[in-house]
């Protein structure tokens, strides 16, 4: 009998189940399945004309050869100064890492900072890939429930309750995957004066939401609120969601000078850098008008509208309206104990899922994925026709329960 060759800690982690959803959901289409995607963050809206210009003029000039591992210098002098723009932050250039995705710039920034055992606070809900990207960098995840009572968010004082001389970093999103959470200044002001009585706990401060933003708010940056915490911080940000760019995976970090060069010596025996193609591009999309994302974010919130206003009105399900990201965040408590037509008694935000995609061909996530049941989480980063048609499909199949 042959001897599996991967690695015992690689059972200590699961795929992404959002990746995963995708992968599901592009299989039964292949085999004929007629489904509504309602899982992807992803917006469906094309790259911006000019930002794909910029690709095809930066391969006409023959810029596609090895960057700098940190990243060209054209677009770290373009995300510095968009984090002044936007933030009233001073980044010098080399403080900026730019990275395939900022989902690798987190993960090696914990594969930089993390030793063993040392304990990260995450609050839930939360991103699906932090906790197991934390444990498979030696820490320890430290979940802190964060409820519909506290909108969400985590407060000061369940923050100070967590924190250990073990706690490394806390991670903060906002606006939040996967409830659309969006911390107020006073909110953040708060949790920074708890950072700011524990030194030895950095922040790392997942901003990849930002534009998305509803009924006139801003989203804001703790780094900003207290600057004094910039030199334990690491603030996180990228080009997927903004620009509807997520296949060209340029995502950067910005932070102290010893862990951006940490980082990027790990890109240096790994990825080598970013596409420089893709760095052209977005070098473009930052330095050009910003109307593509005003206009993005007007269109998400039209669709936010209608997506809750819908949902709630299927018996069993209820939510808020986010106030960003373009998530929302659905009880589905409602739905618990009913029977379906086949007598299938539905007991987890789980088989609310797996009873929408049998019943509807509706594909959703579940609230456990998250680290907070009984919820699902509905991206309305799709069209305003699959919103209301997998409404619709939705609201029959509830009323098929009992």
């Amino acid at each position: 009998m042959s001897q599996s060759i991967v690695s015992s800690r690689m059972a200590l982690i699961k795929p992404s189940p959002s990746v995963a959803a995708k992968s599901m959901v592009d299989d039964m289409r292949a085999q004929g399945h007629d489904i509504l995607d309602f899982t992807i963050g992803e917006p469906d809206l094309p790259t911006p004309a000019h930002i794909g210009q910029a690709a095809n003029s930066a391969i006409a000039r023959g810029e596609t050869k090895y960057t700098n591992t940190l990243g060209t210098l054209a677009l770290r002098k373009a995300i510095s100064a968009k984090l002044k723009r936007s933030m009233k932050l001073d980044y010098a250039t080399d403080e900026v890492v730019v990275g395939c995705g900022a989902k690798q710039v987190i993960f090696s920034a914990l594969t930089a900072s993390l030793e063993e055992g040392d304990e990260v606070i995450i609050s839930a809900p939360h991103w699906v890939s932090y906790p197991d990207m934390v444990v498979l960098n030696g820490g320890k995840p430290v979940i802190v429930v964060c409820g519909p009572e506290a909108g969400f968010k985590l407060t000061a004082a369940a923050l100070e309750a967590a924190i250990t001389p073990r706690t490394r970093w806390l991670i903060v999103n906002s606006p939040n995957n996967p409830t659309g959470a969006v911390y107020t200044e006073g909110e953040l002001q708060e949790l920074c004066g708890v950072l700011e009585r524990h030194p030895h706990v950095w922040l790392m401060s997942d901003e990849i939401y930002e534009p998305f933003v509803y009924d006139g708010g801003v989203a804001r940056s703790p780094i900003a609120l207290m600057p004094s915490l910039k030199q334990r911080s690491l603030l996180i940000n990228g080009m997927s969601k903004a620009y509807a760019m997520t296949g060209w995976r340029v995502g950067y970090g910005a932070g102290p000078k010893d862990l951006v060069k940490a980082i990027s010596t790990l890109f240096s025996q790994s990825s080598t850098c970013t596409s420089s193609v893709s760095q052209a591009a977005a070098v473009t999309a930052l330095e050009s008008d910003q109307g593509c994302v005003d206009e993005m974010v007007s269109i998400f919130e039209k669709r936010r509208d209608r997506l809750a206003e819908l949902l709630n009105e299927i018996p069993g399900i209820e939510c808020k309206p986010s106030a960003g990201a373009f998530y929302l965040y659905a009880s589905v408590k409602g739905l618990l104990g009913k029977q379906t037509d086949t007598g299938e008694v539905i007991e987890s935000d789980l088989d609310v899922v797996m009873f929408f995609l049998s019943k509807a061909g509706v594909a959703v996530l579940d609230g456990a994925a998250y680290g907070l049941s009984p919820y699902l989480r509905f991206s309305f980063a799709t069209s305003m026709e699959v919103i209301e048609e997998g409404c619709e499909r939705l609201k029959r199949a509830v009323s098929t329960l009992r």
